[in-house]
């Protein structure tokens, strides 16, 4: 991963390929933002090609002009900044957006200096988080190295004076950008790679020496642990379920979280077959348990004061003489029956009986994600989240989210619509009104929390970036709720 450093020296007597300095959008026009480092002649010369080139200072925009005698860096790249925003969270991920802009265009080159305005730790940490971000490419397998631009090498962060906090802002920086590269390389991962027992020995290798520890249930552990969920979603695979559970157990931890992630490594929607173009990215539908697993290992690397648990429920949905059909009745974890009216419907299941096992613990809190529902694209789009739940824990995800720049909205469950999940032959179907899906599914995942304080992230939509790349979010894999998840660790062991 692209190496960090802050310094305090001045800017334009730092050497590098580039130069990055933002500029602000004003009525139609740019301006340039904390750069007064710059010489008048510099200065002046920046204002002209602004002019000249048309720059607006949007959020992300690079421009890229000679650096000239002024500064020892050879480029100079102006990013936009964005409108003034008077809100912090709003700034700073304008920071991180701009930040990322600038390391994802400046791909290739060697070291890059980041003169960014920053008022703080946090406004730095921002920034390194987003250059970071911005850096990341994935691996293919087989691919020649020679046909992908390799990220930038080194970023130094022009910080000013060294404040308190700085150094712990850059370590979390760090920490949460490799923890959503990591799942972005998980959710970017082929199929016939990533399946229920390759995920799981991955995680294994993963919190290998860290203060993570692992247990893994395989197909007869989840049949005689009347996983029904897990086990039925995963009949009509030659690759069998798993179920792991993760641990992060430090002393004298405030409190308990445990995160559940859907981990369905190939939604092929079963014998409710999705159409093929729809098939084409649910190599994706695993991006819940992807962000669980490197949020654990996060919560550890950070040494956070809280235990956390992680369950990722691994299966494999696909057509078969042995799948499950519609109208199957499954008995999940700790007795609740359910009739599977849509096979397609299966991300529920699985979560179903992780949630179960998970609330066997008794947490302080219990959070789930997942790639759950078409219909939080329908409502939200491709690029924000929904989060349902309990009321405290739904505000506190939201407001976790805002802080770590990633974009939930807060949805209700409606006590209306739960009448729609009633079924003669079970205690309840896995699907019920179509008008609503996303609350619905937020609905039956609560028939299995227990009543313990509990959020749900349906990230369907922005896990996976089907357009081209953005600001610091490239193209597949996008890492979603990671960072959530981390900030929301963060404020429980505050």
């Amino acid at each position: 991963m692209t190496t960090l450093n802050l310094s305090s020296k001045d800017p334009a007597r730092l050497a590098a390929d580039a130069l990055v300095i933002g500029v602000r959008s004003a009525g139609g026009s740019a301006t340039v933002e904390g750069a007064d480092f710059l010489s008048r002649s510099a200065a002046e010369s920046v204002s002209r090609a602004i002019t000249l080139l048309g720059v607006t200072g949007d959020t992300g925009q690079i421009t890229k002009i000679p650096a000239g005698d002024a500064v020892k860096a050879d480029l100079l790249a102006l990013v936009g900044l964005g409108k003034t925003v008077e809100d912090e969270d709003g700034r700073r991920e304008r920071l991180r957006r701009a930040a990322g802009s600038a390391t994802a265009a400046l791909a290739g080159t060697a070291k890059v200096v980041l003169a960014l305005p920053t008022d703080g730790a946090q406004d730095v940490g921002a920034v390194a988080e987003g250059a970071l971000l911005g850096s990341y490419v994935y691996d293919r397998p087989g691919t020649d190295k020679d046909s992908i631009k390799a990220p930038v090498g080194a970023v130094e962060i022009a910080a000013g004076a060294r404040s308190k906090g700085l150094k712990a802002a850059l370590t979390r920086a760090e920490v949460t950008a490799a923890a959503v590269h990591a799942a972005r390389d998980l959710v970017n991962t082929s199929p016939n790679l990533l399946y229920p027992a390759s995920f799981a020995e991955r995680a294994a290798k993963a919190v290998k020496g860290t203060k993570v520890s692992i247990k893994v249930l395989d197909e007869k552990q989840l049949r005689d642990g009347g996983y029904g969920g897990i086990t039925g979603v995963g009949q009509g695979s030659a690759r069998p379920p798993r179920l792991v559970r993760l641990s992060y157990s430090p002393a004298r931890a405030k409190r308990t979280v445990a995160l559940v992630g859907k981990g369905i490594t190939f939604d092929s929607g079963g014998l409710s077959l999705k159409p093929p173009k729809s098939m084409e990215t649910m190599k994706s539908d695993m991006a819940g348990a992807a962000a669980v697993l490197h949020t654990v290992i996060a919560a550890a690397a950070l040494e956070l004061p809280v235990a956390v648990t992680g369950w990722l429920a691994l299966a494999e949905n696909l057509p078969s003489a042995t799948a499950q059909r519609p109208s199957d009745v499954i008995t999940i974890r700790g007795g609740k029956t359910v009739e599977v009216l849509n096979t397609d419907a299966e991300g529920r299941l699985v979560l179903a009986d992780a949630l179960v096992a998970a609330g066997e613990e008794k947490p302080d809190l219990l959070v789930d994600i997942a790639t759950l529902t078409g219909a939080q694209m329908v409502a939200l789009g491709s690029q924000v989240g929904a989060v349902m739940g309990t009321d405290a824990e739904r505000t506190a995800v939201a407001e976790a989210a805002s802080r770590a720049g990633e974009q939930f909205w807060p949805m209700p469950l409606p006590e209306e619509l739960r009448a729609s999940l009633n079924t003669p032959t079970a205690d309840l179907a896995n699907i019920g009104e179509r008008m609503g899906g996303m609350l619905v599914a937020g609905l039956f995942l609560k028939e299995f929390t227990g009543g313990l304080p509990w959020a749900h992230l349906d990230i369907a939509g922005p896990a996976f970036n089907e357009g081209g790349a953005r600001h610091y979010v490239p193209k597949g894999g996008t890492g979603m709720g990671v960072r959530t998840l981390v900030e929301l660790l963060c404020a429980v062991g505050a």
